[in-house]
């Protein structure tokens, strides 16, 4: 019998919604004294991403923390190096700076700043941050900035690790040549398999980090309902569609697909597959979901992150529930 690769680690997305950031101290520290190894941030609407880990740094001392991710375009070099190097500083040897190119809903709509070689971009703010982060001096002309005479004034003794956020083929191999690995999100345990030896194609030692939506209840009814809204916010994103097109979801997407870009918001609900929601959002009872959980790790993720979404079962219960304390 194939013996099945452990679980080393296992993150949890923060903050918690509904909950003040200044109240959230107890429940990160239950997170650690659980068995995760990981905090990670995101910054889509809600809280930034630093402000979370900034708490976590010092609430949970033992966690590694991490930004799923910082947009490559929302901030200027200058402003993004000094946000780095402050986190890298106050946890030492525990932050992974992920980066990536987000999307046009927040760097076109939501922040008037032109999506345009997102690839380019998020290659340009890697190779700027692994320089500045050295305490060099950096003047240079990159294809889609540039810095003149730039030098970080907080050099953090033990500099982070940088990983890209990746979807397709170009970016997936672009964390594999130029970052410490992969940050996935949006994808169901069986394409994962698709996606890694793009990323291992720059070396078998890279990491791969997934993101991953977990809708912990035995209401099935409810856990799809959650799912296809959260699919189809998500994947009618352009940079979401062409990835699922990719990964060969084309067909079945397709009528959700038609119907968005119709205006008809709805139907495009309508249109969300049973199929896709079991492939890509985890739901069910906690045992369920922990099992799915592992098939991530067995097809190549190393650190699967849970993104909790709402269901009738208390979010706290839930983490306790999804913990490494409960296998």
């Amino acid at each position: 019998m194939r013996k099945m690769p452990a679980m080393k680690r296992l993150g949890m997305t923060i903050p918690f919604g509904g909950v003040p950031l200044a109240e959230q101290r107890d429940w990160f520290v239950e997170l650690q004294d659980l068995g995760y190894t990981d905090l990670w941030s995101a910054e889509s609407g809600g809280a930034d991403a630093f402000t979370p880990l900034a708490l976590a740094s010092v609430w949970t001392p033992e966690l590694r923390l991490g930004t799923a991710i910082i947009p490559a375009f929302t901030r200027g070099a200058h402003t993004l190096a000094s946000c780095v190097a402050s986190l890298a500083d106050a946890a030492p040897g525990r932050f992974v700076c992920g980066i990536g190119s987000s999307s046009n809903v927040i760097v076109e709509r939501w922040n008037d700043i032109r999506f345009e070689k997102p690839y380019q971009r998020v290659r340009d703010t890697v190779r700027f941050l692994k320089q500045a982060l050295t305490g060099e001096k950096v003047v240079e002309d990159y294809e889609t900035f540039s810095v003149k005479g730039f030098r970080l004034g907080l050099v953090p003794k033990e500099p982070p690790k940088i990983m890209i956020a990746a979807l397709r083929q170009g970016m997936l191999g672009l964390a594999g040549r130029e970052s410490d690995g992969a940050i996935l999100n949006w994808l169901g345990a069986d394409d994962v398999k698709t996606v890694v030896p793009y990323v291992h194609a720059g070396g078998e030692d890279k990491e791969i980090v997934a993101r991953l939506f977990v809708c912990p209840t035995a209401n099935e009814e409810l856990a799809r309902n959650v799912g296809r809204n959260s699919i189809n916010a998500y994947l009618n994103v352009p940079v979401y569609a062409a990835f699922h097109e990719w990964l060969g979801r084309g067909e079945i997407l397709g009528p959700m697909w038609e119907a968005w870009r119709a205006g008809d918001r709805k139907g495009a609900l309508a249109h969300v597959p049973d199929e896709v929601v079991d492939e890509i959002v985890i739901h069910g009872p906690p045992e369920k979901c922990r099992e799915h959980i592992q098939r991530y790790v067995e097809n190549g993720v190393h650190t699967p992150v849970i993104a909790l979404l709402p269901s009738d079962v208390d979010a706290r219960q839930s983490c306790r529930d999804l913990a490494p304390a409960a296998r």
